[in-house]
C-alpha cells in the first residue's frame, strides 16, 4: 500500500505557483519496489531561470535521473518546484548543483544526476552535469563511472 499522507499538490485543482525559489513545494511518496534498482528519468524543456549579473533569462532543457530509494518525487511538487526557479538568479552551474542537492536531501535516492542543457547567449551554451552516488554502495562508483564518461560524444550545439 503506497503512502500518498502528505500529497497536498497531487490532485489539487487550485495550484498555487510559487515565483521566487522555494524547496519547500517538494513532496515525496512511499516507492512501492525499493527492493528494485530502476531509474525514473523527469524531462523539463521549459526550465527558466535569471542570470545573477544581467537579470536576464536564461532557458534550458533539465534532465533528471535516478534511482529512488525509499521516497520518490511526486511528479507536480517536481513541476512547481522548478518553476519557483523562474526569478531566481543563478549561474547555470549552480542551478542544477541546487536541483540535486534538494533533491537528495528530499529522497535519499541511490543514485541521481541532473543535466542542464541551456540555450546560448552571446554565442555561448552550457551544460553542467552533477551526480551523487549513495556513499558505500555500488551507485558511489557508478557515479564515479558515469562522471569520468560523461559527454563523450556531444551532441550538435547548432541544433538547439
Amino acid at each position: 500500500m503506497t503512502d500518498n499522507k502528505g500529497l497536498t499538490k497531487l490532485g489539487n485543482k487550485e495550484t498555487n505557483y510559487v515565483f521566487d525559489y522555494d524547496p519547500g513545494v517538494l513532496e515525496t511518496f512511499e516507492n512501492k519496489h525499493k527492493e528494485n534498482d530502476y531509474w525514473v528519468k523527469f524531462n523539463c524543456p521549459e526550465f527558466t531561470s535569471l542570470c545573477p549579473i544581467t537579470g536576464q533569462p536564461d532557458f534550458a532543457t533539465i534532465t533528471i535521473s535516478y534511482v529512488p530509494s525509499e521516497r520518490m518525487v511526486e511528479s507536480k511538487s517536481l513541476k512547481l518546484y522548478l518553476f519557483s526557479f523562474r526569478n531566481h538568479g543563478d549561474f547555470h552551474e549552480d542551478c542544477v548543483n541546487i536541483i540535486m542537492k534538494d533533491l537528495i536531501r528530499l529522497m535519499d535516492p541511490k543514485y541521481i544526476e541532473v543535466w542542464g542543457k541551456f540555450l546560448p547567449r552571446g554565442g555561448l551554451s552550457i551544460d553542467p552535469y552533477c551526480n551523487y552516488g549513495k556513499p558505500g554502495t555500488k551507485w558511489e562508483k557508478v557515479a564515479d563511472d558515469r562522471l569520468a564518461n560523461h559527454d563523450l560524444y556531444p551532441e550538435k550545439v547548432d541544433n538547439r
